[in-house]
């Protein structure tokens, strides 16, 4: 059996799906995905993004697609200001569903030095911006920044809302997001039982506070990393595992978890269909 699922944060776009995307298509929803996010990262990936978008429009038995063009932190040193204009031109000429993703990252060190840092904090304040312009949500990238990610939000009086894509915080840090109206982004990660920490925040707060998401061609459920029965690449085929897995880690049955997730995606996407 397959319920209506929603896979919140894909890049699909990009080269790795290129030879199969409409096979895979088909076969994504076959097993129940019937929208998909498609997010934006790199301004030279912004017209395939694009392209992509409708691509999947056209086909007739494939998930809906959403379009969701962003900057990404991680990529902080390859953006330059006028990608920004670029990025509000989409916003202006076509049905986008939310800015993303967009954040703050200090992962690699490189990134925590100051003036990169503070790059990095001026892109997300100018992409903020974008959104509450466009009226839009927005799909956040944070990795060891959630402070500084929640403090530029409050700052900025955000009052969108959105997600808060492979969520890797703590408890805590969990409920303020969902204070300022955000879901938090569960991945294939919650398919390993070592991921303890994200199984604590999600037993904490529960399914009306969740989202799932792929994140593909990244984050592979772990049941695809070792199996043999089952493609290792990670692709929107794969929502229905990040559901399994999550179901067991609420207890909760498939069907009442998805129908939940599909209310929770479409509350913070902003959409009504």
């Amino acid at each position: 059996m397959t319920w209506p699922l929603f896979d919140t944060h894909t890049h699909f776009d990009v080269p790795d799906f290129d030879s199969d995307r409409e096979v895979l298509a088909y076969q994504a929803k076959a097993v129940g995905v019937e929208g998909l996010v498609l997010i934006g990262f790199l301004h030279e990936r912004f017209n395939d993004l694009i392209d992509t978008h409708h691509y999947l429009n056209r086909l007739v038995d494939a998930p809906k697609s959403y379009l969701a063009p962003g900057l990404h932190p991680f990529y902080i040193e390859q953006h330059q200001a006028e990608y920004l204009n670029d990025l509000e031109r989409i916003l202006k000429t076509h049905d986008c569903v939310a800015v993303g993703e967009i954040g703050l990252d200090t992962f690699l060190k490189q990134h925590r030095q100051a003036d990169i840092f503070q790059k990095q904090k001026d892109f997300f304040a100018v992409q903020i911006e974008l959104a509450q312009q466009f009226d839009k949500p927005i799909l956040l990238h944070i990795r060891k920044t959630h402070a500084e990610v929640l403090a530029m939000l409050k700052q900025h009086q955000f009052k969108n809302g959105g997600i808060a894509h492979a969520f890797s915080g703590g408890v805590e840090e969990a409920k303020a997001f969902i204070k300022l109206g955000f879901k938090i982004g569960v991945t294939g990660q919650i398919t390993n039982p070592n991921a303890k920490k994200l199984h604590r925040v999600v037993e904490e707060i529960g399914a009306e506070h969740l989202v799932i998401e792929t994140d593909c061609p990244d984050m592979t459920p772990l049941c695809c990393q070792t199996s043999t029965e089952h493609r290792t690449r990670n692709t929107p085929v794969n929502l229905p595992y990040v559901l399994e897995g999550l179901a067991t880690a609420l207890s909760m049955s498939q069907p009442q978890l998805a129908q939940q997730l599909w209310q929770n995606s479409l509350t913070a996407l902003a959409l009504s269909v």
